[in-house]
């Protein structure tokens, strides 16, 4: 009886999967909305702030920003930028993770916002932006204006935050 059990559980696993195999052979392939891109650049900021302001010669920074962009079907996108920054005063390398929603409204303009989480400091905050894209072939050269908003907190305890102004050029593909 052993046996004979074996032998039924073979022939309806045998026919479970032929089974399977033809379905998955005549289901027609599916493909996604989704698009993946992203993008690479230079940031200049803050060229003014609110803090102590200051001008382009004060507390400048130039960093890198570089990110990769989930663009759905319709007008958004979701996207996730680190951002590597020097600060020459004191002389230091930050990274800030920046996720953030994108909103396509046409005429390869973009409306955004980003959360701002300092990995190597104390800072956080959200910076909305605004960008203007010029198709070029297979990638976008992009100028990007980004009011970043920050909050944080010294080693004494004080609160701080500030708001800037600040250039972000680059290339997505």
């Amino acid at each position: 009886m052993f046996h004979r059990m074996s032998l039924v559980m073979r022939r309806s696993l045998k026919t479970a999967g032929l089974t399977l195999a033809v379905l998955c052979i005549s289901i027609p392939a599916s493909h996604a909305e989704d698009q993946v891109g992203g993008h690479f650049g230079v940031l200049f900021a803050p060229l003014v702030t609110s803090q102590d302001d200051s001008t382009i010669f004060d507390n400048f920074t130039i960093a890198f920003p570089m990110g990769i962009t989930v663009k759905r079907g319709d007008k958004w996108a979701f996207d996730l930028e680190l951002v590597a920054g020097i600060d020459p005063d004191p002389q230091s390398v930050g990274l800030v993770v920046h996720p953030g929603v994108l909103r396509d409204i046409g005429s390869h303009w973009t409306l955004g916002l980003r959360g701002a989480f300092d990995v190597s400091g104390n800072a956080w905050g959200f910076t909305p932006l605004v960008n203007k894209a010029f198709p070029t072939g297979t990638h976008a050269l992009f100028i990007e204006g980004v009011v970043p908003i920050r909050f944080s907190e010294d080693a004494t305890g004080d609160s701080q935050s500030s708001i800037g102004l600040g250039i972000h050029l680059g290339v997505g593909f």
